[in-house]
């Protein structure tokens, strides 16, 4: 796109995403109604939801479309093998006009096997891998896991110090320790409190996020709190994440290895990773987001660039290889493909239905049609 692209504001930005993907209307409205807080992995999807474009089941999971058999972790028959499609937002299908583009319905329909959509919006590789602790009792027989993942851990790595924990960064790490140290603040001003000595110390992680955030009364929204990953050094947001994912890459393979079901890893494109140039409207849609940019989208953009890739991928790529887990960048295989030159990108890490397609007939070539084959391609020396 040659014409300087004009400021909007957040209100036309907003419009003019729904004006260029009307669906991402519907994905907005399924995450911005509320999520359902829960234990160990803190956060999942409404259970339940009914619409055009996304469906979820008892538990929250997206269902496969009604054509793939409708099947979901909730709702699926128990006598089959089962298949997974593990990771964030990217692998439930954000993006999609409906269910049936789905990475998990188009292995279905392809090879008539039972694949169910086991992602969470917002989820870094550590809580892939616990939702899949809370559910693996529900499968009998587990055929193969592919974890289509690793740009919300990335992404979620550049996070503030101030909201770092030894358990890793995560999506609401602000909002976790916001709200929930109102509650430390509330025990020291109890009338009977065990505690001794307590009035007067403040060296609570509200305090800090106080000081690094902003204060706090009736006309402050926590949830309009700024959050971006300056000072973050790169090199070292990236290495926290491969041992992030690489850590629970080496739990999934111990957990599924009684079952003797296959893994494979498949690392989910990113706009700039995968092509250098794009359709008209998907740089229209790249300028609406930048202008109406949420906290994710903010320690996103860093990331866009070359080095940030060939880092991250090599540092994957090589410990799959010392795992024995095979291995595909997506990257590199979608943007081989003639549908890169599509117009495919919803924004730097969603599809549209032709790009979810393609991406699943990729996995399905790398890792599916050839069971056997690894897909370990050389670590990049130049890039």
């Amino acid at each position: 796109m040659s014409a300087t692209l004009r400021k909007m504001t957040h209100e036309e930005a907003v419009a003019e995403v729904y004006r260029l993907t009307p669906q991402l209307r519907e994905y907005d409205e399924f995450m911005y109604l509320g999520v359902r807080w829960l234990p160990y992995t803190m956060f999942f999807h409404l259970t339940d939801y009914r619409s055009a474009v996304i469906n979820t089941d008892a538990f929250g999971f997206r269902r496969n479309s009604v054509e793939s058999g409708g099947h979901s972790i909730a709702a699926f028959p128990h006598d089959r093998v089962v298949n997974l499609v593990v990771g964030g937002s990217t692998a439930l299908g954000t993006g999609t006009s409906s269910d049936a583009s789905t990475v998990s319905s188009w292995l279905c329909e392809r090879t008539g096997e039972l694949w169910l959509n086991f992602a969470g919006r917002g989820y870094n590789s550590t809580q892939e891998l616990v939702l899949f602790l809370m559910h693996q009792h529900r499968f009998k027989r587990i055929g193969h896991v592919i974890l289509l993942s690793g740009a919300n851990t990335l992404t979620l790595e550049g996070l503030p110090d101030e909201l770092a924990t030894e358990h890793g960064r995560y999506y609401y790490s602000y909002e976790f320790g916001h709200y929930m140290e109102q509650y430390n603040d509330d025990l020291r001003r109890r009338k009977n409190s065990y505690a001794s000595a307590v009035s007067g110390r403040d060296g609570s992680m509200l305090a800090r996020l106080k000081k690094r955030f902003g204060g706090s009364g009736p006309d402050i929204n926590p949830a309009d709190t700024v959050i971006t990953d300056e000072g973050i050094d790169r090199d070292q947001r990236v290495d926290r994440a491969i041992f992030s994912v690489l850590n629970a890459l080496g739990q999934w393979q111990a957990l599924l290895a009684p079952s003797g079901a296959k893994l494979s890893y498949a690392l989910q494109p990113v706009s700039r990773w995968t092509k250098d140039s794009f359709h008209d409207e998907e740089e229209a849609m790249f300028h609406a987001i930048d202008c109406c940019a949420n906290n994710f989208w903010r320690m996103f953009g860093s990331l866009l660039g070359p080095e940030v890739y060939a880092r991250y991928k090599r540092g994957i790529e090589e410990g799959c290889r010392a795992l024995g887990v095979p291995f595909l960048d997506v990257n590199a295989a979608l943007g081989a493909s003639p549908v890169a030159q599509e117009n495919i990108f919803v924004d730097h890490l969603h599809f549209n239905d032709a790009g979810y397609i393609e991406t699943a007939r990729l996995l399905h070539d790398a890792f599916v049609a050839d069971p056997t084959a690894r897909i370990n391609e050389p670590a990049l020396e130049n890039a």
